[in-house]
């Protein structure tokens, strides 16, 4: 890979441009990062008004998969990454053919299908001594049949689909093989994993940067607390977790991201059991070629953000180890916040977050609130853990945030 210099031209005096497949709020974050750097960006994605596509020099609205749009991005940029592990990896494999992709189709691919995926972590385990959760794969009547009558160690499990399911959608908790028939069947038949239900203490994610190069680089794991499958809070600073759990996490990480020879910002998130041991231990639960939303701390609690390591990744350029500066805390903002107890429209009271110490909001641009959608996030950080946790629990107050009981 020849590095792609930012404010550089081509032969045909063409500015370097870095083209993101995707345009939610994770390409949008990436362009800002680009531009920053001084690069031009592209961002291909249907909706005309995608909060990517709002801040892109260029804004390509086509279906991902359109031989014209994609022609286009490719002749417009130099590298290219995408902001959603569901983007096509057959239009990947095109723009590879010409262009450098970070991450690339087939990793893209195993993140997209959660068979694949458990695979890939079973097969990790003898490296990084963590593996994924006891499953079983279910893609036919033939194979629903067998788990009911052998993988009675399954149940009480979580039925998920392979493919599409993110923030808690194609899953269904099942208790009895009779349910578990009942979930299939609402599922459509999908190919699906049954996944054994663990007694959880706790949910963490570690992000790496791994260049082109194979230098990896990577932040603190965090601590995350989900409401109804989606993330609510993300806790960033020293203690948020036990020290010997988190070098497991993030040493299990990097071996995931080097088994797969990744290019780019690779997530990987965690359960913590409850194993009898002091601290429990660690069950690898999914991955996301991309960056995170766990990850937005570190746009305001960290010299180098997830995106600027996205940016450097993909383009070529030396990864410096990020150094966080503040604890941090991440509440996200979901359409929620934007409607009173009676479901009446209301604006959050802004001005008064707004004037807590340590308070930064990132809104997405997302012209309509909804339930459960993701509108924007607010970091707080601090000079110690205590006072981000007092304004953290202000803040949450005043927007009525869930997921912020703990001390």
């Amino acid at each position: 890979m020849t590095p792609i210099f930012p404010g550089s031209e081509d032969a045909a005096g063409q500015r370097a441009t870095l083209g993101v497949m995707g345009g939610g709020q994770l390409g949008r974050m990436f362009v800002h990062a680009a531009q920053r750097l001084g690069y031009f960006t592209a961002v291909l994605e249907p909706d005309v008004q995608s909060p990517a596509g709002q801040v892109s020099h260029y804004h390509i609205q086509t279906d991902y998969n359109d031989p014209a749009g994609l022609a286009q991005l490719a002749h417009l940029c130099q590298a290219i990454t995408t902001e959603f592990e569901n983007v096509p990896a057959q239009a990947l494999q095109t723009l590879a053919l010409t262009r450098p992709v970070a991450p690339g189709a087939a990793v893209v691919g195993i993140a997209q299908n959660r068979i694949e995926e458990k695979a890939h972590f079973a097969a990790c385990a003898n490296l990084s001594g963590v593996t994924c959760a006891p499953y079983a794969v279910i893609e036919t009547r033939a194979q629903l049949q067998a788990v009911q009558a052998d993988r009675a160690d399954l149940l009480p499990g979580i039925l998920k689909t392979a493919r599409m399911g993110y923030d808690g959608k194609g899953q269904v908790r099942v208790k009895t093989a009779v349910q578990l028939a009942a979930a299939w069947a609402e599922l459509g038949g999908a190919a699906c994993v049954l996944e054994k239900l663990l007694p959880l203490t706790a949910e963490c994610s570690v992000l790496v940067a791994r260049g082109w190069d194979g230098r990896v680089v990577s932040f603190a794991p965090q601590r995350n607390v989900h409401v109804d499958g989606i993330l609510a809070v993300t806790h960033a600073y020293e203690g948020n977790m036990p020290p010997a759990l988190a070098t497991s996490a993030r040493d299990a990480a990097v071996s995931i991201a080097q088994h797969l020879g990744y290019v780019g910002v690779l997530c990987v998130e965690f359960f913590v059991v409850d194993d009898g041991s002091a601290h429990g231990g660690l069950v690898v639960n999914e991955m996301a070629p991309r960056p995170h939303n766990s990850g937005h701390y570190t746009l305001d609690a960290c010299d180098v953000s997830q995106f600027d390591l996205q940016v450097h990744a993909m383009a070529g350029l030396p990864l410096p180890q990020p150094r966080q500066h503040s604890p941090a805390i991440m509440l996200n903002l979901l359409g929620e916040v934007w409607f009173n107890a009676n479901g009446q429209p209301q604006e959050p009271d802004w001005s008064t977050v707004l004037g807590l110490p340590g308070t930064h909001l990132h809104l997405y641009g997302k012209l309509q609130a909804r339930a459960g959608r993701k509108m924007g996030h607010l970091t707080i950080t601090g000079p110690d853990v205590a006072s981000v946790k007092t304004v953290a629990r202000r803040a949450a107050g005043l927007l009525g945030l869930p997921g912020l009981n703990e001390t």
